[in-house]
């Protein structure tokens, strides 16, 4: 008897600057049947048409936060989804698969959703998170630099999204490649990381003090901004290797001259979620950088954004030490 491999795929997010990128590579793998493409808005379905092969795609309206609509849709002979949603609506997505029973990938960290490990085994749902860029390419690094050691005492992971140094031509010296709002939470993340074998808690409205921010020299670009984003310590507590570890520390890597300006602006409470008193609407400082700076950050059809990742690895051998980048 043949077995038919054929997926079908539903992507949310589809329109988005990471969905349309997936829609592209899902258009040309054999093994895809079909792909749904749902999204809040349909807005960018007819530019999405005319740079790619669409015949397999079927484009739908949905609202993320209704859970009902996405178990219904995921019902709809759905063999996975491919959560590319902004981070507060993942739950939906992630709840949603469970009661449809459908597995279900997402870029996003799963910190949140631990919650959800008991519903999703006992409904045999296979759940994957942190299978983007970072997090994913660089944890695949971690195991597979894991191997080569004896015994590991440094794990340092770098990655960042930025523009070209000929497009630094704003203040902040950034424009806007991934989902704003996402770029903007990353600025209020708690971190943990490890320094001289001690454990540090580095909460968001310190993290780019200049004490928590270093720089390092990146091959072809020079010296980029390094800022702790995110729970280090975790992963190496995943690992097994937390007890070996001297230093660790996840990094965003930015221009010079980030972290001064977003320490200047939490100083100033611009990231607050509290809607400003006075206004003739209810906004907080959050929500206007979001709206204000979103439209004013863009990309010239000139300029090009750039994804950059290193990994860097310390221990010991068989014996002798080893170190170096990887990725």
């Amino acid at each position: 008897m043949i077995r038919d491999l054929s997926m079908k795929v539903a992507v949310l997010g589809g329109l988005g600057l990471q969905g349309k990128a997936a829609l592209a590579d899902l258009a040309s793998s054999a093994a895809v049947h079909s792909i749904i493409c749902a999204d809040v808005s349909l807005d960018a379905w007819e530019a999405v048409t005319g740079v790619m092969d669409t015949s397999k795609m079927n484009p739908i309206i949905i609202d993320a936060v209704d859970k009902p609509g996405l178990t219904a849709l995921f019902r709809i002979d759905v063999d996975v989804v491919i959560d590319l949603l902004p981070l507060p609506l993942m739950r939906y997505a992630f709840e949603a698969a469970i009661e449809a029973g459908v597995p279900i990938v997402s870029t996003n960290y799963s910190y949140r959703l631990r919650d959800l490990d008991p519903a999703a085994k006992a409904a045999g749902v296979a759940l994957m998170t942190e299978c983007g860029l970072d997090p994913g390419i660089d944890l695949i690094l971690y195991n597979h630099a894991l191997q080569g050691f004896d015994e590991i005492h440094v794990i340092n992971a770098y990655c960042g999204g930025l523009q070209e140094a000929s497009a630094c031509d704003n203040p902040i010296k950034y424009k806007i490649s991934w989902n704003w709002a996402g770029v903007l939470e990353s600025t209020r993340r708690d971190g943990r990381v490890i320094r001289d074998g001690r454990l540090v808690e580095i909460p968001a409205d310190r993290q780019h003090d200049p004490e928590q921010i270093h720089e390092i020299d990146f091959p072809g670009l020079g010296l980029l901004e390094a800022i702790p984003n995110g729970d280090a310590v975790h992963f190496t507590d995943m690992l097994g290797v937390t007890e070996t570890i001297r230093e660790t520390g996840r990094y965003s890597l930015r221009w010079p001259g980030w972290s001064a300006f977003w320490n200047s602006m939490k100083q100033l409470d611009f990231l607050s979620d509290i809607p400003v008193p006075g206004l003739p609407c209810e906004v907080s400082p959050f929500q206007f950088l979001t709206a204000h700076l979103g439209s004013s950050l863009q990309y010239e059809d000139n300029e090009k954004d750039l994804a950059v990742m290193v990994n860097v690895f310390e221990g010991f051998s068989s014996g002798n030490v080893s170190a170096g980048p990887s990725g």
